[in-house]
């Protein structure tokens, strides 16, 4: 038996994303709650995710958008990890409100602790692709286009993780606009 490793990579590589969604889950949280929501696309979502940053970006003139837009469509996968919002009760005043009550007033600005909690399971979920040698950016761009989606429900501060395994990383050093022959 030949098995041609091309035959097989978008399986090993959803097998990598299957385990980066599990140390996303199981990264430390704020006081413990876990209020992380982590999803997989692939496929048509991803080729609908970059339709909708090529209309957000001629929306709002961000370019880069554009060119992560072009970018997404050289992944395998892509890891989108949010939050839910839940204040802590600490009146730790990261958020910029002397206390939690005080926060309460204005739902749309983040807790602060929730936004490390997001960071964190990034953190745990890149590491695991660094660890299984799969090329992946942490894009914001992703992440913000998602929420618009609401491919995260009840979700704000979302990141997307684009994964691949290609020859060379598709990106870093993102010249070219055309998709990478896999």
């Amino acid at each position: 038996m030949l098995i041609n490793e091309r035959q097989n990579r978008k399986e090993r590589l959803l097998q990598v994303a299957n385990e980066m969604m599990t140390a996303a889950r199981t990264a430390p949280k704020g006081k413990g709650f876990d209020i992380i929501e982590i999803a997989l696309i692939t496929d048509e979502t991803i080729n609908q995710l970059s339709e909708a940053m090529l209309a957000y970006s001629s929306r709002t003139g961000l370019k880069f958008v554009m060119r992560d837009a072009e970018n997404i469509l050289n992944a395998e996968a892509i890891i989108l990890i949010g939050t839910k919002q839940q204040i802590h009760n600490l009146n730790c005043t990261y958020c910029g409100f002397e206390t939690c009550v005080e926060k309460i007033l204005y739902p749309d600005v983040p807790c602060s602790l929730n936004s490390v909690d997001v960071g964190i399971a990034i953190g745990s979920a890149c590491a695991v692709a660094a660890d299984k040698r799969v090329d992946s950016r942490v894009m914001f761009s992703v992440g913000r286009v998602a929420q618009d989606l609401n491919l995260l429900p009840g979700c704000n501060n979302i990141y997307g993780i684009p994964i691949s395994c290609t020859s060379k990383n598709p990106f870093f050093d993102r010249i070219s606009k055309t998709p990478q022959v896999k």
